[in-house]
């Protein structure tokens, strides 16, 4: 019921899908245009998913890649869904609405690396190239890994009846660690130890009668794996930014007989909740879309990580773990409109995305900025996108920590003073990301103060006082950013970021003042 009026509501906008359709005709090189949502962590409720599917096919979105990872209803492996897994009536529900939007949903299994959420678990030790870091599966454990991902790719095909599926198989750290596998690697070479297994991986979807689809980075580096796959692999090449060689000689990949699609980036490193690099992430829309563009690419992902992938573990012992903690957490999908709007622009026209127009168009639509207010925004939304690390600045040799405070402490200024005429819960999102790295930077200045080598006693008090104020300032925060996400997320797992943005503060506040 639910989808069927999303579907008539999209109706009444025919005329301007129409006129969206006609603007993007020329640019049809891409015929794979879409999105990727990471679901690793802030999960977005079944209702939010369908709102952001409409918004996605109302721009010329035609691919969904969902990364569920713990969020998936396995039923033959029930303790690998974690507590906010969708039902698989949830799952069918919103496929078949994407459907009927036009929208074609691919299912995302990660079968090599990234699979600790499956390998924390006992049941599955056997599996794990390193008992250490159980990120990655023994490639050498063939039989053990056929019957494993044979049952979870099969569980997610019978809901998505996509002819892709992606296999993930990025980021593969562990290559050659275990003795199995070191002495695979040795013999035939890092590239056959990945391309064998990866092969196996391939063959159980080709079974299930679909496409396989994997991330291009191994292979780029490790080209003779290019060897074992099979053909009609569908290679996704993920670039943020840098040199189309970064992984690997990149022509080994564009003269093979694979398909590939492109990748840029909504959300990746460096971002985390206290900062987003909006500078890097326009940028990489306006020059890599046209690159692939040129190289011939079929396809176009837009990728928003989460998470940066990488767990820390909470242990209870040397040989047994409570938990696994994700390293680098980002800002909700929900404060992205403007960087997914300069995306879907960049795929529907053929010349290169003017930055500074775009935004002064957007902001003027959006939010009824003369020129005067969207140039303030856009030099506040560039402005200053350093790291913190270890009592210094990371990025430039030139800027303080003092210096970096004053400059983001005018950056929420800046926010705080635009007012925009309509859309106000939107920007409030660039208020509270303003807020949240000027709070953060605030203490960072008052922890590099106490750790100077001329910093006294006498300096507590006052310290002490600044302390208490940023936290009552961040408590306050908090209520502020579950109200503006609680919808389309859960209230337990934003708890988590609230939580994390007191916990130095806290701890500085507590050690200082047993000093007084």
């Amino acid at each position: 019921m639910f989808c069927s009026l999303f579907v008539a509501f999209l109706l009444t906008f025919t005329n301007i899908v129409v006129a969206q359709n006609e603007k993007i005709s020329d640019s049809r090189d891409f015929k794979v245009r879409g999105f990727h949502l990471d679901l690793r962590i802030q999960v977005m409720k079944p209702e939010a998913l369908k709102s952001f599917a409409l918004k996605l096919s109302k721009s010329g979105i035609n691919t969904l890649i969902m990364e569920y990872e713990a969020t998936f209803p396995f039923e033959k492996h029930p303790l690998i869904p974690n507590r906010y897994a969708y039902t698989k009536a949830e799952i069918a529900d919103f496929v078949r609405c994407c459907a009927d939007l036009g929208i074609d949903v691919i299912p995302l299994q990660q079968s090599f690396g990234h699979v600790e959420y499956i390998l924390r678990l006992p049941t599955y030790a056997k599996l794990r190239e390193s008992n250490a870091d159980y990120s990655q599966v023994n490639p050498m454990q063939e039989e053990l890994a056929i019957k494993l991902f044979k049952e979870l790719f099969a569980e997610m095909a019978e809901l998505h009846p996509s002819k892709y599926f992606h296999i993930g198989c990025d980021e593969t750290r562990l290559l050659g660690h275990s003795p199995s596998s070191k002495a695979k690697v040795e013999k035939y070479g890092t590239g056959r130890l990945y391309g064998d297994y990866v092969k196996l991986m391939c063959d159980l979807v080709i079974e299930m009668g679909k496409i396989p689809v994997l991330w291009a980075d191994i292979a780029l580096k490790y080209p003779e794996a290019l060897k074992s796959l099979p053909r009609g692999v569908v290679f996704v090449d993920w670039n943020y930014g840098w040199d189309l060689n970064r992984f690997g000689d990149h022509q080994k990949l564009t003269k093979s007989d694979f398909e590939i699609w492109g990748a840029p980036s909504l959300r990746s490193n460096p971002d985390n909740y206290n900062l987003t690099s909006w500078e890097k992430h326009f940028n990489n829309i306006r020059d890599f879309i046209p690159q692939a563009r040129a190289l011939g690419y079929t396809g176009m992902i837009m990728t928003s990580w989460s998470t940066s992938g990488v767990y820390s573990y909470l242990k209870e012992s040397g040989a047994d773990i409570i938990d696994l903690h994700a390293v680098r957490r980002v800002y909700p999908l929900s404060g992205f409109n403007l960087l997914l709007e300069a995306y879907l622009k960049a795929m529907n026209e053929m010349q290169t995305l003017d930055i500074q127009g775009f935004i002064r168009d957007y902001t003027n639509r959006a939010y009824g900025f003369n020129q005067q207010q969207s140039d303030r925004f856009f030099k506040a939304l560039f402005a200053t996108p350093y790291q913190i690390g270890q009592g210094r600045v990371l990025g430039t040799e030139d800027m303080s920590i003092k210096q970096l405070l004053d400059s983001v402490t005018y950056v929420e200024k800046v926010f705080d003073e635009l007012r925009p005429l309509k859309n106000k819960d939107e920007f409030e999102h660039y208020r509270l990301m303003a807020k949240t790295r000027s709070l953060y930077v605030s203490y960072q200045y008052i922890e590099h103060t106490a750790n100077r080598e001329d910093f006294v006693i006498s300096q507590v008090p006052e310290l002490l006082s600044e302390l208490k104020v940023i936290i009552s300032k961040i408590k306050k925060l908090n209520n502020d950013y579950l109200k503006l996400n609680k919808k389309a997320f859960y209230v337990s797992e934003l708890s988590i970021d609230n939580d994390l943005r007191l916990v130095k503060v806290q701890a500085l506040y507590n050690r200082l003042g047993k000093i007084r």
